[in-house]
């Protein structure tokens, strides 16, 4: 039986040795070129909501307006489910996205991979040379995924765990989300649809500065020892992502 004393400590030694591989990886990469992330393609899955978010939505209007269309939201019972996704990108643009339409062990994210990275890689100019960037998820670190990455792909960053401010990738969720909410749609094929449409228009210019941001980030994640950075954006990164990492669970459901 598990004490709360003996709780407490292993959530401390997490804690801890978690910040240390953060201040590790930052150390390791603070100084690499701009060349070296203009060849990295970072990864990541992402949950939306087929109506809103899962929690309120706010909406600032003008008096007695709040029957109008525009400041109101499409509800069905029990919040309507939503779409989940992979994407990758570059700072030379985005990559190939897939609808993920069932629960992904580690087999079909390797298919995902199959179908999707190296074609990404080729279509960004970085084939031959691209270094793969991914979250610590389980079916990212299991063994028949690392080895498929280790004979297809040149180069696998090895990432701290829980850091999703590092990861340029979780912003452009945020930024495609805001431009999903522009959109109308009513069914989770239309949502799909406009995912896609939304996600292939997203100018080059906006991953460009997401990866032109990654010294900044490591530069502060040295400064901050280890520790989650304060710079508000990637706090609300962090908390988007934990939100989707909640989202990603209920989905599997």
């Amino acid at each position: 039986m598990t004490t709360g004393e003996e709780l407490r400590a292993k959530s401390h030694i997490s804690l801890k040795k978690n910040r240390l591989e953060r201040l590790s990886f930052a150390k390791t990469y603070i100084n690499k070129p701009a060349e070296f992330w203009s060849n990295v393609i970072f990864a990541d899955e992402s949950k939306f909501n087929l109506f809103g978010c899962d929690g309120k939505v706010i909406v600032y209007r003008k008096p007695n307006t709040e029957l109008e269309e525009r400041n109101t939201v499409a509800t069905v019972k029990h919040g309507g489910g939503g779409v989940m996704i992979w994407g990758c990108m570059s700072a030379a643009g985005v990559g190939k996205m897939e609808p993920i339409r069932q629960i992904m062990d580690h087999m079909q994210y390797i298919g995902i991979l199959k179908r999707n990275l190296r074609t990404s890689a080729e279509n960004l100019g970085i084939g031959a040379t691209f270094q793969f960037y991914q979250d610590n998820d389980p079916k990212h670190s299991a063994l028949n995924t690392k080895l498929w990455l280790l004979y297809n792909c040149p180069g696998v960053i090895k990432t701290p765990a829980q850091s999703p401010d590092l990861n340029p990738i979780e912003h452009l969720w945020d930024h495609l989300e805001r431009r999903l909410r522009q959109r109308h749609f009513t069914s989770k094929t239309q949502m799909e649809q406009i995912l896609m449409e939304e996600w292939y228009s997203i100018d080059t210019s906006i991953t460009r500065k997401l990866v032109e941001s990654i010294p900044r980030r490591l530069k502060e994640v040295v400064r901050r020892k280890g520790r989650v950075t304060r710079n508000k954006k990637v706090i609300f990164c962090f908390l988007t992502w934990i939100l989707h990492e909640l989202s990603n669970i209920f989905f599997c459901f």
